[in-house]
């Protein structure tokens, strides 16, 4: 019976898991892709003229993510990239996971 049990709750923790990188897909895909690229390398005529960091290859922490999520990047007085709004912690997390799974 305590088998039983374990099995089912590894199996809800993994699906609950395996929803979270698919959410983190998702978002990126929905607000990230058009500058940064569905690969992350920042390699689309947005990304270009933005210089957006390649994140197969940049070296980001879970903070600096996620900062950039929330708060967006400025360089000076100008904006580099708008913060996303309306995301919960959850789905800031989901999306850092997701960027760390592009890098090489």
């Amino acid at each position: 019976m305590k088998s039983l049990c374990l099995i089912t709750v590894t199996a809800f923790l993994a699906a609950g898991l395996s929803a979270s990188a698919a959410d983190g897909n998702a978002v990126f895909t929905k607000e990230c892709a058009k500058c940064h690229g569905a690969d992350g390398k920042g390699d689309t005529p947005a990304g270009k003229k933005l210089k957006c960091k390649d994140l197969t290859t940049a070296t980001v922490s879970d903070a600096q993510i996620a900062a950039a999520i929330k708060d967006g990047i400025k360089e000076g007085d100008k904006m580099r990239m708008k913060p996303i709004a309306g995301l919960s912690d959850a789905d800031v997390q989901a999306v850092t996971k997701y960027v760390h799974s592009l890098k090489k």
